[in-house]
């Protein structure tokens, strides 16, 4: 593991119904190769030390006495190779017989773990040959050696105290109360399934469902292995579907009937990293339990059910896999650059309808409670006073009140482009609001005079002078008007405090506050291509504010254009919302951060670069809190969100040293 990732493997090897010795070599071929690739735990199927479709022949005493020298075969084999290993077989002990799985590692059966939960429907009648495993454990003999078997085994790495895996098979999942949910609650992060599970019609979707889902309920990893080619087709036929997901997602997933090359080798090495690797029965991905770790200390109710389960005296076996060869430092795993955006284009439209709805309902309640039949607006042509009216325009259509209630008022001042202003008094225009203008030039001068501030000083006096005078109007006329001023300002802008104190900073409610710069793009994007009147007046200016760069305006234009670029000045916003979401989200270091960052931007920014807006992200972060302790309400939209009120309390006077530290060290590393 290095930085909280282990490499894992699911397997389905190609096997023939009871020849033993063809499916160990499948097995230890399958074994060497994903050790070959860098893989600290493989995941095979059910039963596959002899086939699951075995039938009577489980209770032959040929076939069990062959599973046993198979698994011996096994256990030598994988010393000094460094990998974990999970493989199915029949193991008779006591008088019964058990479905079981062998965690094997560095030449040692570690311990067995058997199925819990027997099927006995339909096409499956395992009880007919297998007796339920048992919660608690008892010392059995494989050949001659002491192992014990029981399914309160919890397997934990020696290099790597926080790695700790459970294991369940196949039906284990399909239950009411799944093995999986002890495990976890006793300490596991990773959890894998052994299974057998045969394809019907729609079945494929409910088993992807339920891994997912437990993946997400318990915050782990989850590596499922299922048996596919070789397995007898007389009655059912099995795909070979494999999965691993974290934290609810699936990070991958094998195709399905997958036709294997049973001469694969892993000779050469041909993975591409930014992506898993899927060939001949392999599924390799890079999984995180430093996510799944995080992902448990930030919920509460999930740890204060581990006291439940903690007195039922789980066993921890430890494992050494000791240092995975080094295949290169890509990552097997697609890191998206931008983690606030779906990247398929349907999930991306709905959860865009979804956040405006939210936005609007939140809205409609500030103004219901306050009693008012106004809203203020201040339209600067930007992206995010483009949004916050465009919110504003839907509450009043939920409230059933007339839109020129909502006052869009655009105040040109020193550095408003003719781009910015003709855009802003037509978006007002074409969404039914009320359009006000009031320029603030002459006001500002007078306010430079009162405090004897020379105009030619173009400093910080200069520009938050006008951001002030815009918020002082848009106070006094929603006093003037009874209404209520609707904030602007973006998660993006508040993790980084890029706003004028008691300036845009300020408003009666801030619709944009959940939404993180990189989403507001989409945001606007969605209601001009998928809400307004294809070719209408009002999509040609959104789709024209969307290509404008972003900027508060506040120095004088240059040639008539924007002088003055937000990302020239605080660094790309895209980079500052990847580290944001890391950072907030799971609390990462920042060189884990820095890691993930070289990936999913590989070929976009240097590291130096990468470097030179972490140090500015993580700076800003901790000297602006001061602004985002005294923050307008506003609606919660995704899992991050910087509220003092709710998601992020966090003191004012907070130091930077420890996070800015390790930035240099990776500064004098790099």
């Amino acid at each position: 593991m290095k930085d909280g990732f282990i490499r894992v493997c699911a397997a389905s090897p190609d096997i023939a119904v009871a020849d033993v010795s063809y499916n160990v070599a499948g097995i230890l071929r399958d074994i060497r190769r994903a050790q070959k690739y860098g893989c600290e735990l493989i995941v095979f199927p059910e039963l596959c030390i002899t086939g699951y479709s075995c039938g009577e022949l489980f209770v032959q005493e040929p076939l069990l006495a062959a599973a046993e020298e198979g698994l011996e075969e096994i256990r030598r084999a994988s010393e000094g190779l460094g990998i974990l290993i999970f493989v199915g077989l029949p193991i008779a002990a006591k008088d019964v017989l058990y479905n079981v799985a062998a965690a094997i590692c560095d030449g040692k059966i570690l311990g067995l773990v058997p199925k819990r939960n027997i099927p006995n429907y339909h096409e499956f009648y395992e009880k007919r040959y297998f007796h339920p495993g048992l919660v608690g454990c008892e010392e059995v003999w494989v050949n001659g050696q002491s192992v014990l078997l029981g399914g309160n085994l919890i397997f934990s790495s020696q290099r790597h105290p926080e790695l700790r895996i459970g294991c369940e098979i196949c039906e284990d999942l399909w239950v009411p109360s799944p093995p999986s949910t002890q495990l976890a609650l006793s300490g596991a992060n990773v959890i894998v399934n052994l299974s057998a599970s045969n394809e019907l019609v729609g079945k494929s979707d409910y088993r992807r469902s339920l891994v997912m889902n437990q993946s997400a309920r318990l915050y782990t990893i989850y590596v499922y292995a299922s048996c596919g080619s070789g397995e007898s087709t007389q009655d059912t036929v099995y795909s070979g579907h494999r999965l691993i997901c974290e934290n609810g997602r699936i990070l991958a997933e094998s195709n399905r009937f997958e036709l294997l090359n049973s001469e694969a080798s892993a000779d050469t090495w041909n993975i591409e990293p930014n992506k898993p690797y899927e060939a001949d029965g392999l599924l390799i991905a890079d999984a995180d339990v430093g996510a799944a770790l995080a992902r448990r200390r930030a919920t509460s109710s999930f740890t204060e059910g581990q006291s439940e389960f903690v007195q039922k005296q789980y066993i921890t076996i430890e494992f050494d896999t000791g240092e995975p060869l080094q295949t290169g430092e890509g990552l097997l795993r697609w890191v998206d650059p931008h983690p606030f955006v779906p990247q398929d284009e349907r999930t991306r439209e709905e959860r865009c309808d979804e956040i405006l709805n939210i936005q609007t309902a939140g809205l409609v309640k500030r103004l219901r409670h306050a009693g008012q039949k106004t809203a203020v607006v201040g339209i600067s042509g930007g992206l995010d006073s483009t949004l916050a009216l465009i919110v504003a325009t839907m509450a009043f259509d939920k409230l059933g009140l007339d839109k020129q209630g909502v006052l869009g008022i655009t105040m040109p001042g020193f550095g408003t482009t003719d781009r910015t202003y003709d855009n802003a008094c037509e978006l007002v225009k074409s969404l039914g609001a009320t359009l006000m203008e009031i320029p603030i030039a002459d006001a500002v001068r007078q306010h430079f005079a009162d405090i004897g501030h020379d105009e030619s000083k173009r400093d910080v006096v200069y520009e938050n002078a006008q951001a002030r005078e815009r918020t002082q109007i848009l106070m006094d006329v929603a006093n003037e008007k009874n209404g209520l001023v609707v904030g602007t300002g973006d998660l993006s802008e508040l993790a980084l405090g890029w706003a004028t104190y008691n300036g845009d900073h300020m408003s009666m409610y801030g619709v944009n506050a959940g939404v993180p710069k990189t989403l507001v793009r989409h945001l606007v994007r969605y209601y001009a291509t998928s809400v307004c009147e294809k070719g209408s007046k009002l999509a040609e200016v959104l789709l024209d504010v969307l290509d404008t760069p972003v900027s508060p305006e506040l120095l004088p234009p240059e040639d008539g254009q924007i002088a003055q670029k937000t990302e020239n000045l605080v660094g790309p916003y895209e980079l500052h919302d990847f580290f944001l979401y890391y950072m907030v989200r799971f609390g990462f270091h920042p060189a884990k951060i820095f890691r993930l960052t070289k990936q999913a931007f590989a070929g976009a920014y240097d590291g130096e670069t990468i470097l030179q807006w972490m140090r500015t992200f993580y700076r800003r972060f901790f000297a602006q809190q001061f602004k985002r302790s005294c923050l307008p309400d506003g609606p919660k939209v995704g899992t991050v969100a910087l509220s003092p009120r709710g998601d992020w309390r966090m003191h004012s006077d907070a130091q930077a040293k420890v996070w800015l530290a390790e930035i240099e060290k990776l500064v004098y590393s790099k």
